[in-house]
């Protein structure tokens, strides 16, 4: 196994489809995901890829996350971010054994929080005060 039992690519496969399968019903996401992916399975393989690159190491997700999301920045809100954590948890507490679990939250964390500051970040704008 790796350094935290419990996280292999069969388990990382499994939980991004049933994680998946809950955004997509989700009243809020579901819509915006739904719209924005023409083929589940095949997104759901660089899905697994990327936490199986992130969690891993193994470098199999070869995508640019920020240039994906940013396409639909006007419809992705930091509410949404939020949903979309509350459903990671529920689903990786459900799935995988405890410390899993937690540094799975941990690191979706992370990456929802340079995703927003990519999407939502604004330096100000205008003249410096004299």
């Amino acid at each position: 196994m790796n350094a935290i039992d419990g996280i292999d690519e069969e388990r990382l496969e499994t939980l991004v489809e049933r994680f998946y399968a809950r955004v997509r019903t989700d009243a809020e996401l579901g819509p915006i995901f739904n719209d924005a992916i023409a083929d589940w399975p095949e997104h759901l393989e660089k899905l697994a890829a990327f936490w199986s690159s992130v969690m891993l190491t193994s470098g199999r997700y070869k995508g640019q996350p920020v240039p994906a999301h940013r396409k639909h920045a006007a419809r992705i809100t930091p509410a949404l971010f939020e949903r979309w954590l509350g459903l990671w948890k529920v689903t990786t507490e459900e799935m995988m054994p405890t410390k899993a679990a937690e540094a799975l939250q941990e690191k979706a964390a992370r990456i929802a929080e340079s995703l927003q500051l990519a999407l939502f970040f604004k330096l100000p704008t205008g003249k410096a005060a004299a």
